[in-house]
């Protein structure tokens, strides 16, 4: 399949539309220092993994008590700092180029509805179609919450491309049937730079 095959566009949120990345640094470092963790291997599985299955994997003998305590702390922290999200660069760009041609796209994240908007929010973004892990069963890898976005738009996730920054959503969306594009070095069809790249291919279909 080649971009003008396309139908329509599914895409991650952090690191992906949106750079949030040193929120999810400053957010997950300090709740691993507040359990006596290694920030730096808990940053490491936080980004693009639902926030529930990174507790689970750093507190495996916690109760489902004290794993909902420490997902409420950590979406506390979230939540409150907006400080430099900005939209990645050719994020802009891009959407205005999707909406011109009228190719449709949608936005799946593993935040909760409440934070993705509020980064959304933040750097200026508004997806027609917003999926967040309050909206599935089965987070990342699994490929529910891609399925969903392509459903909505009336789409077959086969025709659709997804887009993402890590290995857990790439795979997420190569198990949808979806094309997928790599940000940051990931293996996948597309391999980008950055968004302008992507921007560049669908510019070429006006």
């Amino acid at each position: 399949m080649e971009i003008r095959d396309i139908r329509a566009v599914l895409f991650d949120m952090d690191g992906t539309l949106v750079d949030s990345d040193a929120v999810v640094d400053r957010s997950w470092s300090r709740w691993a220092g507040e359990y006596g963790l290694s920030a730096a291997e808990v940053v490491a599985v936080a980004h693009g993994n639902p926030g529930a299955a990174t507790i689970a994997q750093f507190l495996p003998d916690a109760t489902p008590a004290e794993r909902a305590a420490a997902w409420a702390r950590v979406f506390d922290l979230e939540v409150s700092d907006v400080e430099g999200v900005v939209a990645t660069p050719g994020a802009v760009e891009l959407i205005g180029t999707l909406e011109r041609i009228g190719l449709p796209w949608a936005v799946y994240t593993s935040a909760p509805a409440q934070l993705a908007k509020i980064r959304l929010t933040a750097a200026g973004i508004a997806p027609p179609v917003l999926v967040t892990i309050d909206d599935v069963d089965h987070g990342k890898p699994d490929p529910e919450g891609y399925l969903r976005a392509a459903g909505i738009l009336g789409v077959p996730a086969e025709r659709c491309l997804v887009v993402e920054d890590t290995v857990v959503g790439q795979t997420a969306g190569q198990a949808a049937g979806a094309l997928t594009a790599g940000l940051k070095g990931i293996a996948a069809d597309l391999e980008l730079p950055d968004l302008h790249q992507l921007d560049g291919l669908f510019k070429g279909l006006e």
